[in-house]
C-alpha cells in the first residue's frame, strides 16, 4: 500500500485536534442555550438533550486523532468516518432540534432573523427533501466515482471540505425526513418517504458498484480493503437508513391532526 504521509495527521498535531475543539464548542453553546432557557422557566425535552449529545460523542469519535489518522491510509476507517459523520450523527443531532431551541433561547431580534432565514425561498429549497438528496448522495456519488477521492490524498484541504459536507448534507438531508424545527411549506410524508425510499436504493446501488467494480478507481488502497469499506457502507448504511425511517414515521405518527407549523410562539 501507498503511504501518504506528507499530509497524515498525528495526534499531536494542532490540526489533528481543531475538530474535537470545534465539536466541544458545539457541546457547550448547546448546554449554555439549555441553562439560559432553564433560566426563562422555559424548557426542551430531556431526550433531546441526550439525543443531541449523542451526536456530538459519535462526531467526536469519527474526527478522534485515531480514527482520523486510520481513515487516511484505510478506505475502511474512512468509511467508517462517513458513515459516523453524514449519516448516523445526523440523526441523533436533528432530533436534539437545535434550531428550536435557538428560537426559544434567543432574543427577539435573533429569534425573528432565524424565523426570517426559515420562511426564505431559498431556505425551502435548500431544505426540500429533493435537493438534500442531491447534495447528499450525488456528493457520494463523486466523491467515489471520479478522481475526487484520489485527488485527496495530493491536497489536505480536501479532507476538511469532505468531512464538512459528510455533516452539512447529512444533517440538511436528515432534517428534511426528521426535523422537528417549525418550518413552513415542509413537503408532506409522500415526499418524504418516496425520496427516502430512492435515497435508500442509490446508496445501496453505490456500496454495490464499489465492491463489484472496485472504486474509488487507481486508489491506494487492496481490492480486499474497498470489498471490506463497501460491505460496511452497505450495511451499516442500512442500519441508519433503517434507524431514520422508524424516526419518520414514528414523528409523523405523533404529530397527525397537529397544525403543520406554527413559529409566532418561538418568537413572542
Amino acid at each position: 500500500m501507498q503511504h501518504h504521509t506528507h499530509h497524515q495527521l498525528t495526534e499531536s498535531t494542532i490540526a489533528g485536534w481543531l475538530p474535537i475543539f470545534l465539536i466541544t464548542v458545539i457541546a457547550f453553546a448547546y448546554l449554555y442555550a439549555l441553562i439560559g432557557l432553564k433560566n426563562r422557566r422555559n424548557t426542551l425535552d430531556t431526550w433531546r438533550t441526550i439525543s443531541f449529545m449523542c451526536g456530538i460523542c459519535l462526531l467526536g469519535i469519527a474526527m478522534a486523532p485515531s480514527l482520523a489518522q486510520w481513515a487516511h491510509s484505510d478506505l475502511r476507517g474512512h468509511m467508517v468516518q462517513h458513515l459516523l459523520i453524514g449519516m448516523f450523527a445526523p440523526i441523533f443531532l436533528v432530533l436534539g432540534a437545535p434550531i428550536t431551541l435557538a428560537l426559544k433561547v434567543s432574543p427577539v431580534n435573533v429569534a425573528r432573523s432565524i424565523t426570517t432565514v426559515l420562511k426564505s425561498r431559498v431556505f425551502q429549497i435548500a431544505s426540500h427533501p429533493v435537493t438534500a438528496f442531491l447534495l447528499n448522495i450525488g456528493g457520494m456519488y463523486l466523491l467515489y466515482l471520479t478522481p475526487l477521492y484520489n485527488e485527496s490524498f495530493t491536497k489536505p484541504y480536501l479532507h476538511y471540505v469532505m468531512h464538512l459536507h459528510f455533516l452539512v448534507a447529512g444533517y440538511v438531508f436528515t432534517w428534511s425526513m426528521i426535523g422537528v424545527d417549525p418550518a413552513p411549506k415542509r413537503p408532506g410524508l409522500r415526499v418524504r418517504v418516496f425520496v427516502l425510499f430512492i435515497s435508500i436504493a442509490s446508496h445501496a446501488f453505490l456500496s454495490k458498484f464499489m465492491y463489484a467494480y472496485l472504486f474509488p478507481l487507481n486508489s491506494p488502497h487492496s481490492d480486499e480493503q474497498i470489498r471490506a469499506a463497501a460491505k460496511l457502507m452497505y450495511y451499516w448504511g442500512d442500519l441508519s437508513e433503517l434507524l431514520l425511517t422508524i424516526a419518520l414515521f414514528a414523528i409523523w405518527y405523533q404529530k397527525r391532526g397537529r397544525a403543520k407549523y406554527d413559529l409566532s410562539p418561538l418568537i413572542s
